[in-house]
């Protein structure tokens, strides 16, 4: 066994559709990048950029935000000679083994996945006389994807936010039908990793901070947008001088994901003696420009030099293939696939 295996492997990545935002650094890009760092985990990252094509066709779209979010990762301080950095669609065996897993995976199990139902629903409540309208298949079997990103490199633990969990139970469950019907310890069934306090951030307007609501704080943005971002988050009515709950707030909420545990404790006893939001919206936009200054000028000095990232993920894919190969040789065997001779 190598030391490799002998390692905790974690597994995360980002769909290629947008600029990286606080949701994202909180929820999968911090917790990530720590694991990096970690001489006891073996780490996976990679940018979900086959998945991204299920939602957007826009090619310069996809382009650019795949080196948004290489550079953001690498900003913030990924170890990629510890890590595995990657891009999805650089491994041509992620898309063999989707379809190997596809083969195994039941129709209604992708019936029941969230994304789909929604999309479903969607359609119905609208009226439309197919439910499946404009429901690409893409959509439908992208969990079997999602699976095959983590099986691939037999992940123990997935970082996902709460909405994603039935993501790894599906993988789970694919995994081990896998193993069943070709009678070997192929895959590992992974867990899904959550951070109870951080693990869905609230946007401008109060609701999960999503690219698909535009109420996002991109990470990197300048100082002078991150103050006017920070003063339009959603807050209520109440006075200065007037106790405030900490609980229900958004803009606590983004401050307590970045800051200390005594940081936090303080800003909450400033609630309990009724801060004005003029002034908590002050504090907040002071504290993430100060702790987003030194990160956001490396973002802008990768930027400038596409070829050093590229050079970076070209590394990354051959150790991830490394890996997979050998895998795939495997389970085309086990499948009936392998070579005659």
């Amino acid at each position: 066994m190598s030391v490799a295996s002998e390692k905790t492997r974690v597994l995360t990545g980002i769909t290629t559709t947008g600029t990286p935002h606080l949701g994202n650094y909180v929820g999968a890009i911090k917790p990530a990048i720590e694991a990096s760092q970690d001489p006891n985990v073996q780490s996976y990252f990679f940018l979900a950029d086959l998945h991204a094509l299920i939602k957007c066709q826009d090619p310069q779209r996809v382009q650019e935000s795949r080196l948004e979010i290489a550079a953001t990762w690498l900003a913030l301080g990924l170890d990629t000679d510890n890590a595995i950095f990657y891009r999805q669609s650089d491994i041509p065996e992620i898309p063999e083994l989707t379809w190997m897993l596809s083969c195994v995976c039941a129709k209604g199990l992708m019936n029941r996945a969230h994304a789909y139902k929604a999309a479903v629903a969607e359609n119905e409540a609208v009226g439309n006389q197919d439910p499946d309208k404009g429901i690409t298949m893409g959509l439908f079997g992208y969990p079997v994807l999602m699976a095959a990103d983590i099986l691939m490199f037999n992940a123990n633990k997935v970082p996902v936010g709460r909405d994603q969990i039935q993501h790894i139970e599906m993988a789970r469950d694919i995994a081990g039908r896998f193993n069943h019907l070709y009678k070997g310890q192929f895959f590992t069934l992974p867990e899904a990793t959550v951070d109870e306090k951080v693990e869905v951030l609230g946007g401008l307007d109060g609701r999960k901070m999503s690219k698909s609501y535009n109420n996002t704080i991109p990470l990197f943005v300048s100082e002078k947008k991150l103050q006017k971002l920070v003063r339009k988050i959603k807050t209520n009515s109440l006075e200065p001088g007037e106790p405030k709950d900490p609980a229900t707030c958004t803009l606590f909420q983004i401050y307590s994901a970045f800051a200390s545990a005594e940081e936090t404790a303080t800003m909450r006893d400033e609630y309990a003696g009724g801060i004005g939001w003029g002034e908590a919206k002050n504090r907040v936009f002071e504290y993430l420009n100060e702790h987003l200054r030194e990160p956001r000028n490396r973002y802008q000095a990768l930027l400038e030099d596409p070829g050093h990232i590229e050079q970076v993920l070209l590394k990354g894919a051959e150790r991830a293939r490394a890996e997979a190969a050998p895998l795939m040789e495997r389970l085309r065997q086990a499948a009936g696939l392998g070579r005659f001779v």
